[in-house]
């Protein structure tokens, strides 16, 4: 198992205090017990977009919304179901790509 808050813990921080300042503070607190899942394996070398849920085949269904959230550098983009944090797509973040890549090869 990969917690968040154990295999990238600046990243878990950085996403906590983003929600916290979000329209929808009331999410930051599934961030201490996100799970890394697996990674997206799209092979884009601006992607470490990561799952918290087994991913889809396909779209993600009924209940899906998109957060976007305004971090310093790069992007970062939730996907909710029903209010629960399935994937955070991080783009443009070589640092966090290099620990997601180390955590899950």
């Amino acid at each position: 198992m990969h917690l968040l808050r154990e295999t990238i813990p600046a990243l878990a921080h950085e996403l906590a205090g983003l929600l916290a300042d979000s329209e929808h503070p009331q999410l930051a607190s599934q961030v201490p017990n996100l799970e890394i899942v697996d990674r997206c394996r799209c092979g884009d070398d601006f992607c470490s977009t990561f799952y918290t849920v087994a991913p889809p085949n396909g779209a993600w269904g009924e209940g899906h919304w998109s957060l976007p959230l305004e971090p310093q550098s790069g992007m970062i983009i939730l996907d909710l179901i029903s209010n629960r944090i399935v994937s955070v797509e991080v783009l443009y973040r070589p640092e966090i790509q290099r620990l997601l890549l180390s955590a899950l090869p």
